[in-house]
């Protein structure tokens, strides 16, 4: 047997190992998600009754003590005048204000444990409620790992022609992902942590301002690290949106898009208006994740490449048709030009054919570039 052969054999085979070990890893995190979107719904349930149990409770606790404070203004007055009152009637006034008096105790202490137990109740579903949507965010990184590996793999299987090729491709792949790691290092270095870092050193000038130069210059040392934090905080929301819109799932895909486009513009300074049209309706998750990453590569080639001023965005939903254009005022580039790594138009144009779609792009130099896309839905 060919050499070449019994490689394309065994890379199939580790394809498919790694498709099922994603595929299994997939249906354990979904099961994990189920479990507890269950027990947080029986967990609700039962936080909604305890409340109600403890507002009763507390009115009938609010009722006894004023019969307490009642019974025992009668007992006062019986014994200030017990020579008017029978024995049994003097009796019968102490027995009633004392099973008043331990009737308030109990439910005292039934309203004490209730709210206890509210209060665990409200700290479990908190704790739940992080590990649903952890549970979610990482089915959803599966899931697109889990497509990448049915469609991408195996289609590049189909292909190539031996196992040269393939090898030779999944280095291009390899290279591809270690220069995201790489982009994403680079960003997180000089955005979050050296943000970061440097709240750390001024948060420890603040005692030698207070000491030194007062309150009001302590309180101005405080209110510039609140910012900074603020910022390291927008940068890693920017990063983890980059990865993986979670807006996406719960909105859809046109308010994600206008929140994400909108972003874009505020972060570099820029004008990008968004234009919708046509019908408001929710597609197939495998289109809106699809056609976001399209907007999304168009959008960052005009930003990084283009040295743009202004990007336009329209987005049409039609019943069975979806149009998308990103014009941009950038330099524009020759399209008869084939760029080495040019990886975002070969990715663009790979994922428009496998949704049976069309893709045109026009640009110059010093003219912009003008993306049309047109994808059905079937």
């Amino acid at each position: 047997m060919p050499e070449s052969k019994i490689g394309e054999k065994a890379l199939d085979s580790i394809i498919q190992e790694m498709i099922d070990t994603v595929t299994n890893s997939k249906d354990e995190i979904f099961q994990i998600g189920e479990q507890s979107r269950n027990e947080f719904e029986q967990l609700d349930r039962e936080l909604k009754d305890t409340k109600t149990q403890v507002v009763e409770i507390i009115d009938a606790g609010d009722t006894l003590e004023r019969q307490v404070r009642f019974s025992r203004m009668r007992l006062s007055e019986v014994s200030k005048h017990f020579d008017r009152y029978s024995e049994q009637e003097i009796r019968e006034v102490y027995e009633q204000t004392h099973q008043l008096q331990m009737q308030l105790s109990v439910k005292r202490e039934q309203e004490k444990q209730l709210r206890q137990r509210r209060d665990e109740l409200e700290r479990r579903l908190r704790k739940l409620e992080d590990t649903v949507e952890r549970a979610d965010a990482l089915g959803g990184k599966i899931s697109v790992v889990l497509n990448y590996l049915n469609d991408d793999f195996r289609q590049v299987s189909e292909a190539l022609e031996d196992a040269k090729e393939k090898q030779a491709f999944g280095l291009q792949i390899i290279e591809a992902q270690e220069e995201e790691r790489r982009r994403l290092s680079r960003e997180i270095h000089d955005g979050p942590a050296q943000m970061l870092a440097n709240v750390m050193l001024r948060s420890d000038l603040i005692d030698r301002t207070f000491r030194q130069r007062g309150v009001n210059e302590a309180l101005k040392e405080i209110k510039e690290v609140r910012g900074m934090v603020r910022s390291a905080l927008y940068e890693v929301r920017r990063i983890i949106y980059d990865l993986r819109p979670m807006a996406l799932d719960d909105l859809g895909l046109v308010p994600t898009l206008k929140k994400y486009l909108g972003t874009i513009e505020e972060y570099n300074n820029m004008e990008i208006p968004f234009t919708a049209y046509g019908e408001d309706k929710r597609l197939d998750p495998k289109y809106e994740v699809a056609l976001f990453r399209l907007v999304q590569e168009a959008v960052q080639n005009a930003v990084k490449h283009a040295e743009a001023s202004k990007i336009e965005v329209k987005f049409e939903l039609k019943r069975s048709l979806v149009n998308i254009i990103v014009k941009d005022d950038g330099q524009g580039f020759d399209t008869s030009q084939k760029k080495e790594k040019s990886f975002g138009l070969v990715g663009m144009r790979e994922r428009v054919e496998m949704l049976d779609g069309e893709i045109s792009i026009d640009s110059q130099l010093g003219s912009g570039t003008v993306i049309m896309i047109q994808v059905p839905l079937n």
